[in-house]
């Protein structure tokens, strides 16, 4: 399929590119064509310009037309007169009032009529010879006393001009495959954005559809049981209520998370955004994590270290922000209970897990900025994996990833934390090493632009 539409982008590319090729070549053709014909008429003209003052015109009597051009005294007995013409390739004609042919500079009479053109005209008197002609009327008064013809060859111009066309030709021809091959390159770069986000979507169909089937089917396995056995004891129904109800809980927790990715890639997520104490929220967040964190016996601390912004200038709440207070809970919610989940993995710790909370501020181009810091003691994360923590569904092979990333029940929980820190212009990064602990550090404006 990628290769089809790789091909279709490069004939497309190929094509548009060769019309327009032509286009150009052919404009260049006939601008070159037409300036050379100029340049001839140009000549012919001068020529006319040149002899027609030098006829001698006669009186003659009224019914004979009363004027008439001395031809032995116009053009015999002034050669000086057809000199340029010679050297330059040029023929003169002189014909009567009625078109009849009475003296030229041509061994043989051409064998076309007398036609009235003063602007210049192409003649094609055979295949390969061609001519470039002006017809000046000449008069006195009302009389008309001849007609005069002047021709040039266009052998000048035929053969640069099949020159051209043979190089324009073989010029275009090379070009369009050159464009051709490029489009071809080009062609596979744009298309592999395209490729990679088809491949991201295949695998996390997968992983979702992995992840659903599971408690799918945990939940009919245990729904047949309930049915095929309707007279086992109460306590028994029980537990497996329960189990259902957890999976149930677990399978609501993914689509939710699923509906937030979606909604947030498609950029239909409603950010409620307003002034947020940071250090409040922080706060209310370690409260609701403490509990669980005390149940397995981890310790959760929270410090704000000192700042050198002088906040009585600045004019400012310390530690306020513009920012979605449920989007902001959510993020820091997944980041403690990735550690309180994922900070001892499998492994027994030789000191107490210990899920330190730091938040501190700075100033960055006349901007302030605030950064949170959840930091572990525990097992850390290999350093190969690092750069894969925040894809969907990730899993490594370290004791953190026992289950999965970021959030417990469905693996979204970095994910998401990316998209919420994206959305409110922050950045997010984690270091760790592996049995060194980790630390995922967040930088978010104070104003959002």
């Amino acid at each position: 399929m990628f290769q089809a539409t790789r091909r279709r982008l490069a004939i497309w590319y190929t094509t548009i590119t060769a019309i327009l090729l032509i286009i150009f070549a052919t404009g260049i053709y006939g601008y070159v064509y037409k300036t050379l014909l100029d340049r001839i008429d140009d000549t012919l003209k001068h020529v006319i310009e040149i002899v027609e003052p030098s006829l001698v015109i006669e009186e003659i009597a009224v019914a004979e037309g009363k004027y008439r051009v001395n031809l032995d005294k116009s053009f015999y007995q002034h050669p000086h007169a057809t000199n340029q013409v010679e050297d330059d390739h040029i023929d003169l004609e002189w014909f009567s009032p009625n078109g009849e042919l009475l003296w030229e500079t041509l061994e043989k009479p051409l064998p076309i009529p007398l036609s009235f053109h003063s602007g210049g005209k192409t003649i094609r008197i055979s295949d390969d010879y061609l001519l470039r002609q002006i017809t000046k009327r000449i008069e006195k008064g009302r009389y008309v006393l001849g007609y005069l013809r002047v021709s040039h060859p266009l052998f000048d111009v035929v053969k640069p001009i099949q020159q051209l066309i043979v190089d324009l030709s073989l010029g275009i021809i090379l070009l369009i495959i050159s464009v051709g091959a490029i489009g071809w390159f080009l062609s596979g770069i744009a298309i592999q954005p395209v490729k990679d986000s088809y491949q991201s979507l295949k695998q996390f169909t997968a992983d979702a559809s992995h992840e659903l089937r599971n408690p799918l089917a945990t939940i009919k396995t245990n729904i047949q049981s309930l049915l095929s056995y309707p007279d086992i004891d109460i306590n028994t129904q029980q537990k497996q209520l329960k189990i259902l109800d957890r999976l149930t809980e677990r399978l609501n927790n993914l689509v939710n998370d699923l509906l937030f990715l979606a909604r947030n890639d498609s950029g239909i997520v409603n950010y409620n955004f307003g002034e947020i104490p940071l250090d409040g929220l922080l706060l209310e967040v370690i409260e609701e994590q403490r509990i669980i964190a005390h149940n397995q016996n981890i310790d959760l601390l929270f410090d704000i270290l000192d700042s050198d912004i002088n906040w009585q200038e600045l004019n400012n709440e310390p530690y306020t922000i513009i920012g979605d207070w449920t989007q902001l809970n959510r993020l820091f919610t997944n980041l403690i209970s990735n550690g309180i989940i994922h900070g001892k993995g499998d492994k027994h710790l030789s000191e107490k897990l210990v899920i330190k909370v730091q938040l501190s501020s700075y100033k960055k181009h006349h901007k302030i900025y605030y950064q949170v810091e959840v930091k572990d003691n525990g097992v850390g994360i290999k350093e190969s994996m690092l750069s894969h923590l925040f894809e969907r569904f990730y899993r490594g092979d370290s004791a953190r990833s026992n289950n999965s990333f970021g959030n417990s029940s469905t693996g979204l929980g970095l994910a998401i934390a990316l998209a919420i820190v994206e959305n409110h212009q922050g950045k997010i990064k984690v270091e760790s090493k592996e049995n060194e602990g980790c630390n995922f550090i967040v930088n978010i404006p104070s104003l959002i632009n």
